[in-house]
């Protein structure tokens, strides 16, 4: 465990920093890491927060901008937002955010040590932390991405996708490229993915952490009954979880696919998340999966989910890292993770959870699912390792790894601008 107070070094470091991100909350792994990381910086002495962010959630003590820097408080830069497909509000966040942070840094006189931000939601960050690598997601992704394999009144969204992907693929190209902007990512696959494309070889691995006492075996335990009767399952099926959204990018297909292999075993899956259902029922419809899968509205109340299941699968096509693995492994859960997961580096295949090599073989991913709902002992033997490997990786342990690497950033931002000064 890393103490907020360790994050200093010596205690004489100070600084204004600026996060920058369209929105953040508890709900979504990537926000989710930097509410954990700011809920412990703010406890620092002499460090002043600006949020530049849509809307924000889930984070305590924070208060709007009203033109004042004050320390030791979380002030909110509120960015306007407009309503409409994704890719329209991203591109104007992208612009608005630009303009508000100009406004306060040429109007107010607004300066800061060090601008942060998860992803490419800026073009002048001083340090990134990459979550996901579009350029290889879309790479893996393009050949499900084909006209001929949606409805016709699934295109327009199709398109919408393919436009918004191309879009941030580009921007990755642009901003990843610069070489003043420090990059760390979730973990080593990411890390190796954007090494590749960026030429970038000074890249730090900082990967995400888990509220130990919220996912905990005996709190998931204790609950396992009555989210199972509220949820109408039967305690004789045996529930595989999947959490997330963008669920061709989580690996759904492939899921339902070796489902459909295993119609001997009584296995059904609940998918908590948000994406658009209209492929998915035809898919189901076919493989005669309609009643053994549920999907379910996620809820800040993410235990339930994993109270009511016997194991957690996550077999993502690409994923730069995968929290909800992490949290399952926490609870004491059997996990299946993909292979390209980065939660996947953290597990040794067959002692805390098993390893998916192809995320697209359904064979594959259907032996491992018969290997779990037919073997209670492995399962308990796997989740009771689980737990404890996820007691190692602690968002303290984040927050403080993070903390350092935004303190040389803004060492190195503050040295290369008193060398230009005396040039």
């Amino acid at each position: 465990m890393h103490p907020p107070c360790s994050l200093l070094a010596a205690g004489d470091f100070s600084v204004r920093l600026a996060v920058v991100s369209p929105f953040l909350d508890r709900s979504h792994g990537t926000e989710r890491c930097i509410v954990e990381q700011i809920e412990r910086w703010a406890k620092l002495p002499g460090v002043e927060f600006h949020l530049y962010a849509q809307e924000v959630k889930d984070l305590p003590g924070v208060v709007r901008f009203r033109g004042q820097a004050s320390p030791g408080l979380i002030l909110w830069h509120k960015v306007p937002k407009i309503p409409g497909p994704h890719l329209f509000g991203f591109a104007f966040w992208f612009v608005a955010n630009h303009v508000q942070r100009f406004w306060d840094a040429h109007v107010r006189g607004l300066q800061f040590d060090a601008v942060y931000t998860p992803g490419i939601n800026i073009s002048d960050a001083d340090v990134i932390s990459v979550h996901i690598v579009f350029q290889e997601f879309y790479r893996r992704v393009r050949s499900h991405l084909r006209f001929r394999d949606f409805p016709v009144v699934a295109w327009p969204i199709l398109i919408h996708r393919l436009i918004y992907y191309r879009l941030i693929c580009f921007l990755e190209r642009v901003i990843y490229s610069q070489r003043r902007t420090a990059l760390c990512t979730i973990s080593r696959y990411t890390a190796e993915a954007l090494a590749e494309f960026a030429k970038r070889d000074d890249i730090v691995v900082i990967r995400y952490g888990v509220d130990a006492e919220t996912f905990d075996p005996r709190v998931r335990l204790a609950r396992r009954e009555g989210m199972r009767a509220s949820l109408g399952m039967s305690s004789e099926r045996f529930c595989l979880l999947l959490i997330g959204n963008d669920w061709k990018k989580k690996g759904l297909d492939a899921l339902l696919q070796a489902l459909a292999l295993c119609r001997n075993l009584p296995l059904e899956l609940l998918v908590v998340g948000k994406d658009d259902r209209r492929g998915y029922d035809e898919l189901l419809g076919r493989l005669g999966l309609a009643e053994r899968v549920r999907f379910v509205e996620p809820s800040p109340d993410v235990v339930q989910f994993f109270a009511a299941a016997d194991a957690y699968v996550g077999p993502s096509l690409e994923d730069a890292y995968g929290l909800p693995i992490l949290e399952a492994m926490a609870c004491g859960l059997p996990v299946i993770a993909s292979a390209r997961a980065g939660a996947s580096e953290i597990i040794a295949d067959g002692k805390d959870g098993l390893i998916l090599r192809n995320p697209e073989d359904s064979r594959e991913l259907a032996e491992h699912l018969q290997r779990l709902a037919s073997d209670t002992n492995l399962c308990a033997r796997l989740g009771e390792a689980a737990a404890a490997t996820a007691r190692e990786h602690t968002w303290d342990r984040n927050a403080a790894e993070t903390w350092e690497f935004l303190q040389k950033a803004a060492e190195r931002k503050k040295s290369t601008g008193q060398r230009k000064a005396g040039a």
